[in-house]
């Protein structure tokens, strides 16, 4: 079992940044792939970026490509979301989530753990 807790989000002006964290417990983080979602208002959930078990493979929704970056700390049992360049388009809950597999996925169907969400709010 794993639980995730995401922390960093608030409110900021387009064309800001913010870091967010996501805690995991648990021994095996280091063995999960991890990913980042996020929900607006009146919105499905939508992929935001992923990372394999090791930080070799990553992918970016094409919305958030060259302006987010994800990375873990398997030390640390935590995982990253950087946000530059901050647009009002970009607020929503962001969640984190784990899957049981080594390997990278776009696909919100495919993760096993999910965070309990973290306001992003970028004012214009």
């Amino acid at each position: 079992q794993v639980q995730l807790v995401e922390s960093g989000g608030g409110l900021v002006q387009a064309g800001g940044s913010l870091r967010l964290s996501c805690a995991a417990s648990g021994r095996t983080f280091s063995s999960y792939a991890m990913g980042w979602f996020r929900q607006a208002p009146g919105k499905e959930r939508e992929f935001v970026a992923t990372i394999s078990w090791t930080g070799g493979s990553i992918y970016y929704a094409d919305s958030v490509k060259g302006r987010f970056t994800i990375s873990r700390d398997n030390a640390k049992n935590t995982l990253y979301l950087q946000m530059n360049s901050l647009k009002p388009e970009d607020t929503a809950v962001y969640y984190c989530a784990a899957r049981r597999s080594p390997n990278a996925n776009r696909s919100a169907n495919l993760y096993d753990y999910w965070g309990q969400g973290t306001q992003v709010t970028v004012s214009s």
